[in-house]
């Protein structure tokens, strides 16, 4: 019996780790939601919070399938091997990354800090033949793929416009994006509470089919995990990742509300493309990439190329870092409560 009971504390404990992850997700991501429509002026900044804040939480009525959260659940590890050791040190490997990020304002992804710290804390306990090949494949594809597609969306979504407007006065041009701004910085907060929340939401499946609370053959986990996942980073993004606004919304390029649309309408149809598909994806990969595009289409040296170039190493380290966090986080917890 105190086993058992044990064994309820520690899961407990997990998911409240869990919870303070998404948080964090939400608090470290919002700036992506909110960097350009602060940046171009449309929302002061604690408008902008609670306006993404509230599309984040309103996902959970849009996006119904939880194809993500089943990617992350069921489909990057072999069944059997995750435990709560397992659990504990992914999460770890992922909150030590974003703090470090989030401190030095490097806008990373929080979304491959959690899978990177899944691929270390499974490695450490089974090896890399516990990983799932194909799920793994399509993620680490979508790093490339959802900022070029951001990219290239964005990009077009610029050309367009300017064909669109070329008759109307920059006056016009800038008093109607305005209005539209609101429209594409609220379909990007849900695409970005669509598919964030979902990865949360997987961790914690996978958590509950480890240790019995949920069926292996369950199609969806219990609905208090879905709706806690979804009020948790609401709430971190209206707590804001205010020490990485700057770098979105200004020092990669100026944004005007035509090309702060322009990248959130590019950023928007990524992620809700990728949701579709059930692929977890950085929102901040792929708003960078919006971002940049929308830079470049007026001409190549409106996009400050160094700091793009920052933020990229900071992609490509962050699996990696994440998972050796995870690795050492998984050892101890082993070693210390076998």
């Amino acid at each position: 019996m105190q086993s058992v009971q044990v064994a309820f504390w520690v899961v407990a404990l997990l998911v409240a780790l869990a919870i303070v992850f998404d948080f964090m997700n939400g608090f470290h991501d919002a700036a992506n939601s909110i960097a350009t429509v602060v940046s171009t002026g449309v929302l002061k900044p604690q408008q902008a919070v609670i306006f993404a804040a509230f599309f984040n939480v309103l996902a959970i009525s849009v996006f119904h399938n939880l194809t993500v959260a089943a990617t992350v659940g069921k489909g990057i590890v072999v069944p059997g091997v995750v435990d709560h050791h397992v659990v504990f040190g992914a999460l770890i490997g992922a909150i030590v990354w974003n703090v470090v990020t989030w401190w030095y304002g490097i806008p990373s992804s929080s979304s491959h800090a959690l899978i990177g710290g899944i691929c270390g804390a499974v490695i450490a306990k089974a090896g890399i033949g516990a990983l799932v090949g194909g799920g793994l494949l399509w993620i680490v594809a979508f790093i490339f793929i959802s900022p070029a597609l951001g990219f290239l969306l964005g990009s077009l979504a610029m050309v367009a416009v300017a064909w669109i407007c070329r008759r109307s006065s920059p006056l016009r041009v800038d008093n109607w994006f305005r209005r539209l701004q609101l429209l594409s910085a609220g379909l990007y907060s849900l695409g970005h509470g669509g598919n964030d929340a979902q990865k949360t939401i997987g961790i914690i499946w996978m958590l509950l089919i480890a240790t019995g609370y949920a069926a292996a053959d369950s199609k969806a986990p219990p609905g208090w995990v879905i709706g806690s996942c979804y009020l948790a980073i609401g709430l971190g993004t209206m707590f804001g990742g205010w020490r990485i606004v700057l770098t979105m919304g200004q020092k990669i390029t100026k944004l005007k509300p035509v090309g702060g649309f322009c990248a959130e309408t590019g950023g928007a149809m990524t992620l809700f493309l990728a949701t579709a598909l059930g692929i977890p994806v950085s929102t901040t990969h792929t708003i960078t990439g919006a971002i940049v595009g929308v830079g470049s289409v007026r001409r190549a040296s409106a996009v400050r190329w160094g700091v793009a170039g920052n933020i990229v190493w900071a992609w490509i380290f962050t699996i990696p870092a994440a998972a050796f966090v995870a690795a050492i986080a998984y050892w101890a917890s082993f070693t210390m409560f076998p």
